[in-house]
């Protein structure tokens, strides 16, 4: 295994092979986005399941198509672009009720996935008499379960914290763009 830290030089050489104006344009983009969401969370989360929809309708079509080049895993291939093509044909029929049941099931996921990594933290704090590893367990249970008690509250919370964090993200993307622009010159 290869746990080795980079040295200076070696960031510096990423860095310098980093094209800023990328790294800009993410970080723009993710501002409109995080703006987006923030200022109407229901049409842009609205219009991001729509757009899902044809994504997957779009990608189990190529997948079936990708079977007149590669013939490996066919059984698998077909069942995968069915239910890909079916899924993005009910969420573009029915985007509002789609909306709602993606956000909820995501809801769901996040809750079940806090407790499943809580439990882990407490027995990793358990194993190692870390204290600090047993609160972040207890916290991420608590998390999970107000996650899965309230996921209607939640579901209607999630546009509106993927907004906070994108443009955080957006915000700290610009920084870095002008930070790379500044260290290649």
């Amino acid at each position: 295994m290869d746990d080795e830290v980079p040295t200076n030089e070696e960031i510096d050489a990423v860095v310098r092979s980093m094209p800023w104006w990328l790294v800009l344009v993410w970080g723009l983009l993710a501002i409109i986005i995080g703006l987006m969401f923030i200022t109407t969370p229901l049409i842009t989360t609205y219009y991001l399941v729509l757009f899902m929809g044809v994504y997957w309708f779009v990608g189990g079509i190529f997948t079936l198509v990708s079977l007149f080049s590669d013939k490996s895993n066919i059984g698998w291939k077909i069942f995968l672009s069915v239910i890909s093509m079916l899924a993005g044909i009910a969420i573009m029929a029915q985007p509002l009720f789609g909306s709602i049941i993606v956000l909820t099931m995501l809801v769901f996921f996040i809750g079940f996935w806090g407790i499943l990594i809580g439990g882990t933290k407490l027995y990793e704090a358990y194993r190692s008499k870390d204290a600090g590893a047993g609160i972040l367990g207890v916290l991420s249970i608590i998390f999970g379960i107000i996650l899965l008690v309230f996921p209607w509250g939640a579901a209607l919370a999630l546009p509106l914290i993927a907004g906070a964090f994108a443009l955080l993200a957006g915000i700290c993307s610009v920084v870095v763009a002008f930070q790379v622009k500044k260290a290649q010159a």
